[in-house]
């Protein structure tokens, strides 16, 4: 069992930062393919990132690759993302979710979700 729980969502204007954290219990966090997924209003949840476990491969949106990096600390258990260049098409609820194997775009094949975090870019 892994339960997540995100931080580090917030209002920022356009051109801005964010981080966005999300801290996992259980003591196979490593193991976990861990992934950021985010949901804005009246549309589908959408893929954002990935991050491998062990050798920490990762995987980005072409909607957010340059922009955002997806990273994690094994040792404390968090994954991160990092949101540079912010726009208004970002404003979503971002999920972070963990599956063990490989990694996959498709939020359906994720066992683990943490509450969300609201990010809103303002223009």
């Amino acid at each position: 069992q892994v339960q997540l729980v995100e931080s580090g969502g917030g209002l920022v204007q356009a051109g801005g930062s964010l981080r966005l954290s999300c801290a996992a219990s259980g003591r196979t966090f490593s193991s976990y393919t861990m992934a950021w997924f985010r949901q804005a209003p009246g549309k589908e949840r959408e893929f954002v990132a990935a991050i491998s476990g062990t050798r920490g491969n990762t995987y980005h949106a072409d909607s957010v690759k340059g922009r955002f990096t997806i990273s994690r600390d094994n040792a404390n258990n968090t994954l991160y993302l990092q949101m540079n260049s912010l726009k208004p098409d970002d404003t979503a609820v971002y999920y972070c979710a963990a599956k063990a194997g490989t990694v996959l775009s498709n939020g359906r094949n994720y066992d683990y979700w943490g509450q969300g975090t609201q990010v809103t870019v303002s223009s």
